[in-house]
């Protein structure tokens, strides 16, 4: 997080924008028309929400990954190494740690009442029993069950970051080299008309030797998945090198006609070739995910790009509530999934439609989280922690200066 003069309104709310999508993107799995293996399966579901899935799912943690490598960054810029290194450990590192150990019995728990419900028989002491027993498995299926695995990779990505930075920077002439070809990359690709459409070429070839068509979820395993890796890495580098000439972030978000139409027709082109990846025996199917794979990341990198440019259109200015929810955010996404699942779990039989279910589910999930972070997290050590320093409670201090 950036400090209050520093603070880049549009991007914290850019930032807001990706990890709240994900809250929704996970709230709409269980109205999926068709079972993907989720903790539950409403009785109420909708043709449109595998669209949204995969839309969402194709830039959302992209666009976090750019965001985080920009304000990273400027971090290191402005604290110096040794300080930017013990922000990460505290801001990433404990986090992850912590909320595994906090989340992932509760997600276990949610999943196994997802099982009872479909049998009728719910038992939420004996779910939660079963959750927290799944310690004892340990070290067994460390990484499996949570949502977790950004931390983990962003904390890969930026070591991997200042790894080559410092091998570079041993070097001067390499180092001076290596900064004026990745300027001029990055120049060229935020410019350029065809410069999203050269950059979907490296992120389609990691796609087409992913498990499934589009991004693969890397939650199985502590050993990195070398193709996710690579993908969030390049985004990460690449707001890395945004930063270096802040005006060329100016340059990707630009709003154009002809980006309209490369995301148009790549987003359509993508949905329309998404189900054949149910039928392998079509006897066209490896052409067609060739052309699949590129479109979805082209579809992705315009997705990102104008993400930005709307924030910075409609929101780059000062905006109290932006800069809550940019605060908020991170403690939102953290918590939200055991909130997301039981929830859904609890409406799956309700008689109403889906999208009645979707939004209390979103919604409730989102205020019981917000209420939690003000009342115990925002002006504690712990918004310490996440957002880099306490803050004053906003909705409780107003409720306690009104009495």
């Amino acid at each position: 997080m950036a400090s209050p003069a520093t603070r880049i309104d549009y991007l914290d709310g850019v930032r807001a924008f990706a990890l709240l999508l994900g809250i929704v993107f996970h709230a709409s799995l269980s109205f999926m028309p068709v079972y993907i293996g989720w903790a539950v399966m409403d009785v109420s579901t909708g043709d449109i929400v595998p669209v949204f899935v995969l839309v969402s799912h194709s830039f959302r943690m992209e666009l976090f990954f750019l965001v985080a490598g920009f304000f990273s960054r400027m971090t290191l810029q402005r604290k110096g190494m040794q300080d930017f290194l013990s922000s990460r450990l505290l801001r990433i590192g404990l986090p992850f740690v912590a909320g595994w150990f906090v989340l992932r019995p509760l997600l276990v728990s949610g999943w196994i009442l997802g099982g009872q419900s479909l049998r009728g028989d719910v038992d939420v002491a004996a779910a939660l029993e079963a959750g927290f027993a799944t310690f004892g498995s340990l070290p067994a299926g460390l990484f499996v069950g949570t949502h977790l695995w950004f931390l983990y990779y962003l904390l890969l990505i930026t070591a991997l970051t200042l790894l080559v930075r410092g091998c570079v920077g041993v070097s001067g002439s390499l180092s001076h080299t290596g900064s004026r070809v990745l300027d001029t990359l990055t120049a060229w690709v935020a410019r350029s008309r065809a410069g999203l459409l050269v950059a979907a070429l490296p992120v389609a070839g990691c796609l087409w030797f992913m498990d499934n068509w589009g991004m693969d979820t890397p939650d199985r395993s502590l050993v990195p998945d070398l193709q996710v890796l690579a993908v969030y890495g390049g985004f990460f580098v690449f707001g890395w090198c945004l930063q270096r000439v802040p005006v060329r972030m100016d340059d990707l978000s630009r709003l154009s006609a002809w980006r309209l139409v490369c995301l148009v027709v790549a987003l359509v082109v993508t949905v329309f070739l998404a189900d054949v990846q149910s039928e392998p025996t079509h006897a066209r199917y490896a052409w067609l995910r060739g052309v699949f794979v590129f479109t979805y990341a082209v579809m992705m990198w315009h997705l990102v790009a104008a993400s930005i440019g709307l924030f910075r259109r409609f929101f780059d200015r000062p905006s109290p509530v932006v800069r809550y929810l940019a605060d908020a955010s991170y403690w939102l996404y953290l918590v939200h999934l055991p909130l997301v699942v039981w929830l859904q779990v609890m409406v799956a039989e309700w008689p109403l439609h889906w999208s009645i279910k979707l939004a209390v589910v979103c919604l409730a999930t989102v205020g019981l989280s917000l209420l939690v972070y003000d009342a115990v997290v925002r002006s504690t050590w712990a918004g310490k922690v996440l957002n880099g320093r306490r803050r004053p409670r906003v909705i409780f201090g107003r409720a306690r200066s009104g009495l």
